[in-house]
């Protein structure tokens, strides 16, 4: 991994093999969060929105549900994954609609070349995002054990 990495504290909740599946615990900054009480963390939310928070990793660690690990992505890949994933699609609409309503002059053709931007940032964004995955740059990986309780472990879950 290069640079500096971003850190994160989750709880195996499941393993398969080789595999382990981790689940984010709350963070300090869940407490000022306006979305907390949409995003499931806080109240314990569906489990759907549970399930869609899982993150797999490899067990290198021996980890067993219930561990609390600290996990590590790299900076620099998870800015690159941000921009592929936001950046690329806004850019491309923007500049769709500006060549469509610069080419024609029309509104409705600059709408269209819009949204024709928009998609083909979205493929173009999925593509190089399987391509960083298939690297292993979008990895989640161990650093260390947690130790302590966790969120969970001492507050009121609604």
């Amino acid at each position: 991994m290069d640079g500096h990495l971003v850190e994160g504290v989750a709880r195996v909740v499941a393993t398969d093999g080789d595999t382990v599946w981790l689940e984010p615990e709350q963070g300090e900054a869940c407490e000022g969060c306006l979305s907390a009480s949409s995003c499931g963390v806080k109240s314990g939310g569906s489990s759907r929105r549970l399930m869609a928070r899982r993150f797999s990793m490899v067990n290198s660690f021996q980890g067993q549900v219930g561990d609390r690990v600290v996990f590590g992505i790299s900076e620099r890949s998870l800015l690159r994954a941000s921009a592929l994933a936001y950046a690329l699609p806004l850019l491309l609409m923007v500049g769709g609609a500006m060549a469509g309503q610069l080419l024609t002059g029309s509104d409705a053709d600059a709408a269209i070349a819009s949204v024709l931007g928009l998609v083909g940032g979205l493929l173009i964004a999925r593509f190089r995002a399987g391509h960083l995955d298939a690297k292993g740059e979008l990895s989640p990986h161990f650093l260390r054990y947690a130790y302590g309780p966790g969120p969970s472990d001492h507050c009121d879950q609604e």
